[in-house]
């Protein structure tokens, strides 16, 4: 088991590369061990962005640690998923100390990419050193004018279009023209959207909207993008295939998967990954899910000819689908919606309007719940908590009594370090 220093105990990891191919000897200690361990509640926990795996175990973690006296009798066990994404170093996390970059930004300016970013980006976009270096010398010594920002919206997708496309939420979605409109504009929007966050966190720290402030959200957005897509691969192609192995190696084990932002995508495609007639998977549940609100959707509403990728993926769990949400998620609230429409809305509005402006049609999980899944319940977090969470189908909890710190710009994204929501997945497990 890894990690000797985590807070509970057994404890085991699975890392998965970009395709979902799993580590043979954890995957291995997994099967041989959970039986062998007593094991009757596994939680596998997956992470959303973050840099490294110090990151992701620093969060299982904190999560995970109250557990054990939530469910004193319960024989749980515990799994964290690694697998390559990233975040940017300026991004806070609520409660998580400080990285050097988040600290040099409030004392003094430094480059716009810290040395711990561009480690980060070189590892998310291999062989593309030389593009990412001319994106960082732009954002540190910004061209005047148009043609720089069209420039560095040409460079942009040059990663973009490096990627395997991988599975849409829904069938309506295709790359997000964020990516191929016009740089300058697009810049503009995030640069009034980023104004906009910063200005409700600080009101009397609002200023003029900084094009080049935009462009540093609109590579942000792009490694957002690539994060989304190879969560639903790893899910599919490398989860959801383990939780079989663990369902032959001890057929008595209930799994109960958790996920944060695009970890939530790659929980969910697990099912997709999952074989015929496992029904190990007794609960998910989502926190702050970065993927669209109508992936499981019977009929997407725009384009009734259309369902989600995940249509009817609930059934393949023994229990609920739990999706928790927060209007303080300003990652999922603003900048979601921007960066995945598909056409030319009026975009005249910034911040907490977005959403609204822009249509329901880009919202995301974590932004307000599964959508267009008939029978969806929708509880606040004290109800779901107090004996009212279904024990099956969608169940949309809003967690925004908890989940409600965090600066620009992703504002409450990040925030699910609570005793409240770790109650929320024994809940939903029905792990008493």
């Amino acid at each position: 088991m890894a990690d000797p220093g985590m807070s509970v105990t057994p404890y085991w990891e699975l890392t998965f590369d970009a395709d979902g191919d799993v580590d043979p000897p954890e995957r291995d200690r997994l099967t041989a061990q959970v039986a062998e361990q007593g094991v009757r509640d596994l939680i596998v926990f997956s992470h959303g962005w973050n840099n490294d795996r110090s990151g992701a175990t620093a969060l299982y973690r904190r999560f995970f640690a109250p557990l054990p006296a939530l469910a004193p009798r319960a024989r749980l066990g515990y799994v964290g998923v690694i697998w390559p994404s990233m975040r940017f170093s300026d991004e806070p996390i609520p409660d998580f100390p400080k990285s050097p970059a988040a600290l040099a930004a409030e004392t003094a300016p430094g480059p716009a990419l810290d040395k711990d970013t561009r480690r980060a980006l070189l590892e998310t976009f291999p062989g593309r050193a030389p593009v990412l270096d001319q994106l960082a010398r732009m954002l540190d010594e910004p061209p005047g004018g148009t043609q720089g920002l069209t420039e560095f919206g040409r460079l942009v997708r040059l990663l973009v279009d490096g990627e395997r496309p991988g599975v849409a939420d829904t069938g309506e979605e295709g790359e997000p023209r964020v990516f191929t409109e016009d740089p300058a504009t697009v810049c503009g929007e995030f640069a009034e959207a980023l104004a906009a966050v910063r200005s409700s966190a600080a009101p009397e720290g609002f200023s003029i909207p900084n094009p080049w402030d935009g462009a540093k959200e609109l590579l942000r957005q792009a490694t957002y993008y690539t994060m989304k897509r190879r969560a639903g691969t790893v899910g599919e192609q490398g989860l959801g295939p383990v939780i079989g192995q663990v369902a032959q190696a001890a057929p008595g084990v209930r799994v109960h998967l958790a996920g944060h932002s695009f970890g939530g995508r790659l929980v969910s495609f697990a099912l997709r990954g999952l074989p015929d007639g496992v029904r190990t998977v007794k609960s998910v549940t989502l926190l702050q899910g970065a993927f669209s609100h109508y992936a499981f959707a019977d009929r997407v509403p725009q384009a009734p000819d259309k369902a989600g990728a995940l249509k009817d993926q609930q059934r393949r769990i023994d229990g609920p689908l739990v999706c928790c949400y927060s209007h303080f998620d300003a990652a999922l609230g603003t900048f979601y919606p921007l960066a995945s429409r598909l056409s030319g809305d009026d975009r005249s509005c910034a911040g907490s309007e977005i959403a609204a402006v822009l249509g329901p049609e880009w919202g995301a999980m974590g932004h307000d719940g599964v959508q267009a899944v008939p029978g969806t319940a929708r509880l606040d977090l004290a109800a779901a908590l107090g004996g009212g969470l279904p024990s099956a189908g969608c169940v949309n909890v809003d967690a925004a009594s908890v989940v409600c710190h965090g600066g620009p710009p992703s504002g409450a994204h990040s925030d699910i370090v609570h005793p409240e929501l770790a109650r929320l997945v024994l809940a939903a497990g029905r792990v008493t």
